[in-house]
């Protein structure tokens, strides 16, 4: 059996150019490396009215229980301006010690160390480990969600499979590798008010219903204080006005709409349910004719610190030497969709060049993100097990 190459198959994964929703062959990159290893290999393909086809996987190493997870996905953001770069972005040139391209940090060389180090813990142990071990990678990470991990894990309770433990390789990394772990992420919620009015002339305002004063009523009370203090695990929550447009090219009009967008990132002392229900009580106690439609794309969700986050934070350390913090800030990922099914906790590369231009990761972050990762499988299937 052939070596995996965890910088190899980083850059045959970048590669692929598989900007959300299109694979260009990234799924099969993982599927034909796993089956390298044994795993049984699940190529699932979802489709809902309105999304595209979105392409995943789910692989099986073993029938036994624990089963022990390595989440991530294959696809990746648009690369931008291609003339900004300073390489192809999807060619996976190396470089002083660096391997660049879309999805080199965000985050293809995680999925990649993972198979990496299925091999190298299977070279120490053996096939008999106790237990299984298990890929679930998607190609809507990165997307509308709707198609990936979601319907994996529907489709994993269909078939009766049972995660007991999970980690993915979200880019947690601040300034050195390992010096952070996600254990929970905040909420996030868009709501999209819109504000109806009576148009006519700014000088007779006694005929018109202006909507753009009842529209800054409305949400002056969003911001005028804190949502909260924040948690022990939690930074306090923010409500962001990202939006508030009227299309209004006359300056004598009064407008017969008015429309903003209000981004909600909350921690766990509250719900989806709970501020869509604060926004309409004070849209309510302004008055007027509005409209409120709310996305949610994750609620709140901690995995205590404990045993999974200890057997990480001590494989992290006894790789770097260095003990990692435990974090919940930033954005969300499809670890709010895990949770649901078992503990779950983030780690991977750094993660100050993903989204940008020249995305890259160091070469040794990789090797070592392998290493950590192989000591975490050994951590969590000791020889010793009864």
């Amino acid at each position: 059996m052939t070596a995996v190459d965890p910088i190899a198959l980083s850059q045959a994964l970048i590669r692929c150019q598989s900007v959300t929703p299109r694979d260009d062959g990234a799924i099969g990159v993982v599927a034909s490396a796993a089956a390298e290893l044994g795993f049984t290999c699940h190529r699932l393909a979802f489709s809902e009215v309105g999304h595209e086809q979105v392409q995943n996987l789910y692989a099986r190493l073993g029938t036994e229980g624990p089963n022990f997870c390595f989440a991530g996905h294959t696809d990746v953001v648009p690369p931008g301006n291609v003339d900004a770069w300073s390489v192809d972005p999807f060619g996976g040139a190396i470089r002083d010690g660096l391997l660049y391209g879309r999805g080199a940090a965000d985050m293809k060389s995680a999925v990649a160390a993972f198979v990496a180090a299925v091999q190298r813990f299977l070279d120490q142990r053996g096939p008999d480990f106790g237990g299984s071990i298990s890929l679930l990678i998607t190609g809507d990470e990165e997307g509308d969600a709707v198609n990936g991990t979601r319907k994996v894990l529907d489709w994993l309770v269909e078939q009766d499979e049972t995660l007991d433990a999970c980690l993915v390789g979200e880019p947690t990394s601040a300034e050195t590798l390992g010096d952070t772990l996600k254990n929970g992420r905040r909420g996030s919620l868009v709501a999209r008010l819109t504000v109806r009015g009576v148009q006519g002339h700014a000088a007779y305002p006694q005929f018109a219903d202006n909507p753009v004063n009842r529209m800054v009523r409305m949400l002056a009370p969003l911001i005028e204080k804190p949502l909260d203090d924040g948690t022990e695990h939690f930074q306090p929550s923010n409500v962001e006005i990202t939006s508030a447009d009227v299309g209004n090219t006359a300056s004598n009009v009064v407008p017969a709409r008015a429309r903003a967008t209000i981004n909600i990132r909350f921690n766990d002392t509250h719900d989806s349910a709970s501020l869509t229900k604060w926004l309409r009580d004070t849209f309510d106690a302004v008055g007027g004719t509005y409209e409120l439609g709310v996305r949610v794309t994750g609620e709140a969700f901690l995995t205590p610190p404990g045993p999974l986050t200890d057997l990480i934070a001590d494989a992290v350390e006894r790789t770097t030497g260095r003990r990692p913090a435990l974090s919940t800030g930033g954005g969300t990922s499809d670890a709010r969709f895990i949770k649901d099914h078992c503990p779950v906790v983030e780690m991977g590369v750094v993660n100050r060049t993903i989204h940008k231009i020249d995305e890259h990761a160091a070469v040794a972050d990789i090797e070592r993100l392998t290493d950590i990762y192989t000591d975490i499988l050994n951590a969590f299937f000791p020889a010793n097990r009864d």
